[in-house]
């Protein structure tokens, strides 16, 4: 009687190490990757100080295809560091150049371009009707084969009405525009914009990955698509914080301006 008990908790203890392992197995957390970190931003420097030219551009102008409202500006009452390790992105609500708003986009396009790896940013939310912020990626060949064959992963895109939402996206030849492979991430009891979160993509040759705060929520694969996987080259970085647009209306009288986006790093790896 005794040999049989014994030999049932050991088979009770197997099953149980079994269900461990196996819950292990099935975790939503990034893979183990022997990550190279190859780019960065950390954004330390003094208040009112423009983002470091050698790793940003910027994109002045107005609506960029999506009717945004905003005009974006390279001043640094639009974009700089806000002397607290932060890059401040701030969308105002002032007459400038005939629009109604202002508000900044900077990029990485001839600078620091990549295909594949593991792109990551920690960012704190703006929030209100009308305010879309976004940290994504263009491919490099864009001037050569147009938008959207050039290929565009979405890494987080935010309605400013949802704060408690981000959304991934991927945009492609026959896949594109308001009919983008996408899906969404959403907090539970808490908000975007109340705190920082950790926002990544794993871009391998098969797939791509995205994650909010290390969680995985979605993974497009070529057989995903509706069109021709174009993530095949290298793409460049975009962080931008429109007013306005097709994607989430306009502001209305519920709307506090002004509204920042805050990003503590952008890192890259390899």
């Amino acid at each position: 009687m005794m040999k049989t008990i014994m030999r049932f908790s050991i088979v009770v203890q197997l099953i149980i190490v079994m269900i461990i392992f196996t819950l292990c197995s099935t975790s939503t957390e990034p893979e183990s990757n022997d990550w190279q970190l190859v780019w960065q931003d950390e954004f330390d420097g003094s208040a009112s100080q423009l983002p470091d030219t050698t790793r940003w551009g910027f994109d002045i102008g107005s609506g960029w295809g999506n009717n945004q409202l905003e005009y974006d500006t390279d001043r640094a009452e639009n974009v700089s560091l806000n002397g607290n390790g932060n890059l401040a992105i701030v969308a105002r609500k002032e007459s400038y150049l005939g629009f109604p708003y202002t508000s900044a986009r900077i990029n990485t396009r001839g600078l620091f371009e990549q295909a594949y790896g593991r792109f990551e940013a920690r960012i704190r939310m703006p929030w209100g009707q009308g305010i879309w912020p976004a940290f994504w990626l263009l491919g490099a060949n864009e001037g050569d084969v147009g938008w959207p064959a050039c290929g565009e992963i979405d890494i987080m895109e935010y309605r400013g009405q949802e704060p408690f939402r981000v959304h991934g996206s991927v945009h492609g030849p026959g896949y594109s525009g308001t009919k983008p492979i996408t899906d969404h991430y959403d907090l539970y009891n808490d908000r975007f914009d109340m705190d920082f979160h950790i926002f990544a993509v794993e871009w391998g040759v098969d797939d791509i990955k995205w994650y909010v705060d290390e969680i995985l929520y979605q993974t497009v694969t070529p057989g995903d698509v509706t069109g021709p996987w174009v993530f095949d080259h290298p793409f460049y970085i975009i962080l931008n914080l429109a007013v306005g647009g097709n994607y989430v209306g306009p502001p209305d009288a519920s709307t506090v301006f002004p509204q920042t986006m805050l990003i503590d790093y952008v890192r890259v790896y390899k």
